[in-house]
């Protein structure tokens, strides 16, 4: 997609960063946001309770805002979600995934609708060593599940939201007007 992410609009009017964000807070999920050089503006966009940081080196890939977030994780956190902007999900779906991990002693929890695996990853505190080893070259996050997939706790869903992607420009749009409308008013 050739336009910046941070910025398309969303469910009510809210372009898509303070949309996720929003509803990580409404989850109860501190949200640590990981920015581009090119985007440091956006974290305006991050509600208050959130933590937004700068990876001044984007083009080493997503690994590497990954371990950027790690670095400012509390000490004593539970659970760590890893979501990508161009996922967005609803509240209840975090809180559910939260919810799951949290009474589990499974590595990783995953929501599943129809077989497949979706987003995001809710990891407990002893995956935290695998991922503080991420490197790109090793297919970064993909190898962590991979490494713990026998024990992934699988949370199944009704909704393929836990499957949605905004990779291109055709996904965003599609998505989008799926959306409910936001009715508008008419003076005349």
């Amino acid at each position: 997609m050739n336009s910046c992410k941070t910025s398309l609009m969303w469910r009510d009017r809210k372009n898509l960063l303070s949309y996720q964000v929003e509803e990580f807070l409404l989850a109860g999920i501190t949200p640590i946001v990981v920015l581009g050089p090119h985007n440091w503006e956006r974290r305006a966009d991050c509600l208050p309770g959130s933590i937004a940081v700068i990876n001044n080196q984007p083009s080493d890939g997503k690994t590497s805002s990954i371990l950027i977030g790690l670095k400012h994780l509390p000490r004593d956190f539970h659970t760590l979600a890893i979501s990508a902007l161009d996922q967005p999900r609803s509240a209840w779906i975090y809180q559910k995934l939260l919810q799951a991990s949290e009474s589990s002693d499974a590595p990783i929890t995953a929501p599943i609708y129809q077989g497949r695996m979706g987003h995001p990853l809710f990891f407990s505190p002893k995956v935290l060593p695998n991922l503080e080893n991420l490197r790109e070259e090793s297919f970064g996050l993909r190898q962590v599940v991979q490494d713990f997939h026998p024990n992934i706790q699988q949370l199944k869903f009704d909704t393929s939201d836990v499957l949605m992607d905004l990779n291109t420009q055709e996904s965003y749009q599609a998505e989008f007007l799926k959306l409910p409308s936001i009715p508008t008013l008419n003076y005349s």
